[in-house]
């Protein structure tokens, strides 16, 4: 059975990214912070700690914004994609 995606929510798609990219950047953000910390810049590895999380979420939900609004601007012009779905036994 083939179906097609016709629409994209943009809220609950960059809410989804945001926090996927906050999980992505935390061991970046913790060897960044320890290096830093190590060098004795303690200072700058405490703002690491917290800007690199917040602004990997930013760009991540803003990019995700655009990119779902020009998918559906997109999906109804030409259609969304396609694909097929099938029944699976369980277990």
């Amino acid at each position: 059975m083939k179906k097609q995606i016709t629409s994209v929510s943009l809220g609950q798609n960059a809410k989804m990214a945001a926090a996927l990219y906050v999980v992505i950047s935390l061991p970046i953000v913790l060897v960044l912070a320890a290096i830093l910390a190590i060098s004795g810049q303690a200072g700058q590895a405490l703002v690491v700690l917290v800007a690199t999380p917040v602004v990997y979420a930013g760009v991540a939900a803003l990019g995700t914004l655009i990119g779902g609004w020009l998918y559906n601007v997109v999906a109804a012009r030409v259609g969304g994609f396609e694909f097929t779905t099938a029944e699976v036994k369980a277990g």
